[in-house]
């Protein structure tokens, strides 16, 4: 038999730990069960490995939270909790496992680390490292996460679209240290696609695989940024991008049209194109009024008005532009780009270096700076 290798523990962590909850464990102490049994089985699993690495994971946490309960009850000088039989779930809980991990009492930032700790299993130092932040810090969070949602039943229905929220973070986030967050989302999305048929999970995971399948091309050899115009589209990944776009189509024959698949749209709209001049840009434009109506979100509009440059022209884009704040993160670069396509080079090298001033990531701050510098030169 085979040793369960870091796939598989993986797969099993959220079934494993959700199993423990549902059976009334307090979820940090759930948490730590589960980790000593992943430690327990590392340890003897290479001279004889479980026919089920679920079940023995079960029944191995479920053991050591039992000892827990007794230690506990026992410095309080209370009666030791008596030993249940573990009875392993046929039904997969990591589903509820999600909902809990994004709970709305939860800040995004905790709900993702949770996510990532207790559905992704990873480790704090892999979490720590994805999101450059010290590994004391990131322990913090998780355990402060932890103590937000012990006592919260798995029986009562989640909000989709915290979680939905709480995933599209951490695909945004990119990647960093060993552990890639795209990647890592879009597993974690597959998972809960697999298990809840919602037309917005299909539209995430969608929306995911779109933007995923142009990663080959988003950077240079030197690692510059590559702006989509200017993208090689012969490598972008067109097995993710059929899937990305079979998928979408599945949500939008539901006729329940929500922020996911109308953003999945757009991206679909992009790879359909041989290049960025043969964009169907009156489409993108239509599908950004979708998305503005849904969400009325100021970075939804502020991208609606470089679609309506490329479709109407630069100085509607401008005027789209005009109703926007210009303190909405990437106004200036906006601007800087539409300014350029109206002749209007002086104005668009001021607003590309305002706008890499106020650039939070280095590859695109680079990429602006590079942009003001070669209008300055022309």
């Amino acid at each position: 038999m085979t040793h369960p290798d870091a796939a598989d523990l993986r797969a099993a962590v959220p079934q494993v730990l959700a199993a423990l909850v549902r059976r009334g464990a307090d979820f940090a102490a759930a948490e730590d069960a589960v980790q000593d049994a992943l430690v327990e089985g590392l340890r003897t699993w290479a001279a004889d490995p479980p026919r089920d690495v679920r079940a023995w994971l079960v029944t191995v946490a479920w053991r050591r939270y039992l000892d827990a309960v007794r230690s506990d009850v026992a410095r309080r000088r209370r009666e030791p909790a008596p030993e249940e039989p573990v009875e392993v779930p046929g039904r997969d809980d990591s589903l509820q496992l999600y909902f809990l991990c994004a709970h709305p009492s939860l800040t995004p930032s905790s709900a993702v680390a949770l996510t990532l700790r207790a559905v992704g299993g990873l480790t704090t130092r892999q979490i720590a490292e994805a999101y450059l932040v010290p590994e004391a810090t990131m322990a913090q969070r998780i355990s402060r996460a932890k103590r937000t949602v012990s006592g919260v039943r798995l029986d009562a229905p989640g909000d989709v679209a915290t979680v939905l929220r709480t995933l599209y973070l951490v695909f945004n986030e990119g990647y960093g240290g060993d552990v890639d967050l795209v990647a890592e989302a879009v597993r974690l999305t597959r998972q809960l696609h697999d298990a809840y048929d919602h037309p917005e999970v299909a539209g995430l995971l969608a929306l995911m695989l779109l933007h995923a399948a142009r990663r080959p091309a988003r950077f240079s050899a030197d690692g510059a940024l590559v702006p989509l115009a200017a993208q090689d589209r012969s490598l972008w990944d067109t097995r993710l991008i059929a899937e990305g776009v079979d998928l979408l189509q599945g949500a939008l024959a539901q006729d329940r049209l929500g922020e996911y698949q109308a953003q999945a749209a757009i991206a679909a709209l992009h790879c359909d194109a041989a290049s960025a001049a043969e964009t169907d840009w009156v489409q993108v434009v239509e599908w950004y009024d979708e998305l503005v109506a849904l969400t009325g979100s100021p970075v939804a509009r502020l991208n609606r008005a470089v679609a309506v440059g490329e479709a109407d022209g630069p100085r509607a884009g401008l005027a789209a532009l005009a109703e926007l704040d210009p303190s909405l993160p990437r106004w200036a670069a906006v601007a800087a780009h539409l300014h350029e396509k109206d002749g209007d080079p002086g104005r668009a090298a001021e607003l590309y270096a305002e706008a890499a001033r106020a650039a939070t990531n280095t590859a695109e701050r680079d990429h602006l700076q590079r942009q003001a510098a070669r209008l300055r030169s022309t």
